[in-house]
């Protein structure tokens, strides 16, 4: 089984459950990947832990857009409409976690001075 089947199969519940568990599932790992981003920036300003400032931050980046297209996947292979128990709106509001998660970790990579690419 393939990586997009693997992200297609979570979003749509398939191998951890039904309904609103795929949207739950992006969810956690939007907040997630905002907790690691929040980490980075304040370590990306100090001195104390700047040398894993910027593994946090790939980390929150990762984490960021892995959850904002599980729940791009999960709203647009949901059936039926908000309040139906199909996990709709909280893959709606997943969407800008994952999106915030990596904005933030685009901005401690930034404070570290590392370029993108290097990990």
């Amino acid at each position: 089984m393939g990586v997009p089947a693997v992200l297609t199969a979570a979003a749509e519940g398939g191998i951890i459950g039904d309904g609103r568990t795929g949207a739950n599932l992006a969810l956690g790992i939007g907040l997630l990947g905002l907790a690691a981003g929040r980490l980075a920036l304040t370590r990306a300003g100090g001195r104390i832990g700047a040398d894993n400032a910027g593994i946090a931050a790939v980390a929150a980046i990762t984490a960021g857009a892995v959850g904002a297209a599980l729940a791009v996947l999960h709203a647009a292979t949901a059936g039926g409409g908000p309040g139906t128990g199909n996990g709709l709106l909280g893959a709606i509001v997943a969407v800008p976690l994952g999106l915030g998660a990596v904005l933030l970790g685009r901005r401690a990579l930034k404070r570290t001075g590392r370029p993108a690419g290097a990990a």
